[in-house]
């Protein structure tokens, strides 16, 4: 029961975050389509990193374990991005 409790919470803080850095604005949004203004691109790769330094250090200390992944279906993910970048370019968010 705690793990949903903690996966609740620190999705919460990291929407938080991403409203206090003004990252939910449609200009914001619009303007990384438009190669202007690369603060969601960074906060999300920061946001990234920080996820994977925390899981490969905790992966270190012997306290989880990776589930292997099975094989992607290329053509499937590549179309699936296609359609969802271009629906969230087109609507501006």
């Amino acid at each position: 029961m705690a793990v949903p409790l903690i996966t609740l919470f620190l999705g919460a803080c990291f929407g938080f975050s991403l409203n206090k850095a003004g990252l939910t604005k449609y200009h914001k949004i619009v303007n990384v389509f438009r190669l202007t203004d690369m603060a969601v691109l960074q906060f999300m790769m920061t946001a990234l990193v920080v996820a994977m330094i925390g899981l490969y250090g905790l992966r270190g200390l012997g306290l989880i374990t990776f589930p292997t992944v099975p094989a992607t279906y290329i053509v499937g993910n590549l179309v699936g991005g296609l359609i969802f970048g271009v629906g969230m370019a087109l609507t501006g968010y």
